[in-house]
C-alpha cells in the first residue's frame, strides 16, 4: 500500500499544479524547522524525504569523540560502538535517526504554517510563470468580487484585477458575470503575481478582430493601427497584400456578422473599418469617414492636412464633440483641420475673422457656426444658447459663455468711439 505522507504530496501536486520536488522540499524544511525548535539552534541535522517509506527522516549527526564536552554535537566511541557503528573511529560524524513524533505540538504547529507558506509562494510563482508571457493575450472570466471599484476576475488558477481606469464606462457587471478582457500588464508584487486586465485597450479591440476574422490570424490581412474612445466608437486601419482579399469585406463579414460580433462584445461601440493607404492624402480621407472629402491641402514639414469637405459633410467630418477627427488623428499620425468649402472661400471676410476673437472659439467651430448661417460676432450674441449649443456640438454652458464675451465683445465696439 502506498504510504498516506506520499498519496497525500501526489494529490497535493496534481490539485495545485505543482511539482512534487517543490512539496518535499517544503516539508523538508518544515521538519528541520520542528527539530530545531525542539533540539536547540546549533545542532547538526538533515531532513530527507524516503519515498520506498513515505516519510521524512529526520538525522542528528554527531562526531564520535574518547570524551564527550558537548552532548549535543559529540557522542562518545563506546556509546557509537553499541548502538550505532562497531567499526567507527573517532573524528567520524554518524547520524541518528529523530522520531518526529517528539518534536512537541508547537514545533508541529510551526511546521504546518512553513508548508502552507511554501506552498503558497510557489503556486504564486507558477502563476507568474505561466501568465508573464502572455501579455497582450485575450483571457475569458467571471466577475468573482469587486474591491475600491476594481472588478476582480476568475480567471480559473489565478485572479486578474480589471481596474476603474481599464473600464468602458458605461458597462456595469454583477457577481458570476461572463467577462471578457485583454491582459496589458503581469507584475510581480508581494502578494503574488498582479494580472492588470483592460477593456478599454486599442489592443482589446484588435484581439477581438483577430478572433473573428480568420484572415488576420492567419496574416493575410494586417492590422495597421487602432484608435478608441471606449464605449463611443473606434477606428480601425487594415490592409493586405493580395490582391483577390477585400481587408475591410473581411472584416465587415458576411451581412456584417464579423463587425457586429465585435459590436456586440463591446456593448455597442461603433467602429468604423479604414482601408489602409501608403498615399497619405488618401489614409486621411479614408480615416474621416463616413464623411466625404472634397480636396487635401498637405504641410509635410508640420505633418498636417487642412482637409476641405462639402458645407453638409462638416459636422459629420468633425463628429460630436470633435469625436470623428480625433479619433482620425490618433488613427493616421497626421493634425488635420477640416474646413468647410464655403469657410474655406469665405474665411478672409471680416465676420469670420471676427468669430475668432470670442475666446475658446476654435477655427473648427468658427467655420462650423460659419456654414451655419452665424457670420457674426452680434449673430452669436443674439443667438438662443440651445441652438448654438446643437449648431456647434458643444456644452449649453460653453455656448452661454461664448455668447456673453460675444456680448461684451460689442459692448466695447460700441464705447471705443466714446473713449478717444
Amino acid at each position: 500500500m502506498v504510504p498516506e505522507l506520499k498519496r497525500l504530496i501526489e494529490q497535493m501536486g496534481k490539485d495545485r499544479g505543482l511539482d512534487k520536488s517543490i512539496i518535499i522540499e517544503a516539508l523538508e524544511t518544515a521538519m528541520l524547522t520542528a527539530a530545531r525548535k525542539k533540539l536547540g539552534p546549533h545542532v547538526d541535522i538533515e531532513a530527507h524525504y524516503n519515498e520506498d517509506l513515505g516519510e521524512i527522516e529526520v538525522f542528528q549527526f554527531k562526531t564520535v569523540v574518547e570524551r564527550v564536552t558537548d552532548p549535543d554535537m559529540q557522542i562518545s566511541l563506546e556509546v557509537a560502538h553499541r548502538d550505532l557503528d562497531e567499526e567507527a573511529e573517532p573524528g567520524d560524524s554518524l547520524g541518528m535517526k529523530i522520531e518526529t513524533s517528539t518534536f512537541g505540538r508547537i514545533a508541529v504547529q510551526t511546521a504546518k504554517q512553513i508548508i502552507v507558506q511554501r506552498v503558497k509562494d510557489a503556486e504564486r510563482d507558477n502563476v507568474y510563470d505561466e501568465y508573464k508571457d502572455r501579455k497582450g493575450e485575450l483571457v475569458n472570466g467571471f466577475v468573482q468580487r469587486f474591491e475600491a471599484g476594481s472588478i476582480i476576475v476568475n480567471l480559473g488558477r489565478a485572479e486578474g484585477v480589471l481596474p476603474v481606469s481599464e473600464q468602458i464606462h458605461r458597462e456595469s457587471y454583477k457577481r458570476g458575470d461572463r467577462i471578457r478582457s485583454f491582459i496589458y500588464d503581469v507584475k510581480k508584487v508581494s502578494k503574488g503575481p498582479q494580472i492588470l486586465l483592460s477593456r478599454t485597450h486599442p489592443n482589446f479591440l484588435k484581439s477581438l478582430f483577430e478572433v473573428e476574422v480568420p484572415e488576420i490570424d492567419e496574416g493575410l490581412i494586417e492590422v495597421i493601427n487602432v484608435s478608441r474612445e471606449p464605449g463611443k466608437r473606434a477606428k480601425i486601419a487594415v490592409r493586405t497584400k493580395d490582391k483577390d482579399i477585400d481587408p475591410v469585406g473581411a472584416c465587415v463579414g458576411m451581412r456584417g456578422a464579423r463587425v457586429q460580433s465585435v459590436v456586440q462584445e463591446l456593448r455597442g461601440e461603433k467602429i468604423d473599418i479604414i482601408p489602409y493607404s501608403d498615399d497619405a492624402v488618401q489614409y486621411v480621407s479614408s480615416a474621416l469617414s463616413p464623411a466625404k472629402v472634397s480636396r487635401v491641402i498637405m504641410d509635410e514639414a508640420n505633418h498636417a492636412m487642412e482637409v476641405i469637405v462639402p458645407d453638409d459633410q462638416l459636422s459629420l467630418a468633425i463628429g460630436k464633440n470633435g469625436q470623428n477627427v480625433r479619433l482620425a488623428v490618433k488613427l493616421t499620425g497626421w493634425k488635420i483641420d477640416v474646413k468647410s468649402e464655403s469657410a474655406e472661400a469665405e474665411k478672409d471676410s471680416p465676420g469670420y475673422s471676427d468669430l475668432l476673437k470670442i475666446p475658446g472659439m476654435e477655427e473648427a467651430t468658427a467655420e462650423l457656426l460659419f456654414g451655419k448661417g452665424l457670420k457674426s460676432v452680434a449673430m452669436i450674441a443674439a443667438a438662443d444658447c440651445e441652438m448654438l449649443s446643437a449648431l456647434s456640438g458643444v456644452e449649453e454652458s460653453t455656448a452661454q459663455l461664448w455668447i456673453e464675451e460675444a456680448g461684451r465683445i460689442i459692448d466695447e465696439e460700441v464705447a471705443a468711439p466714446r473713449e478717444t
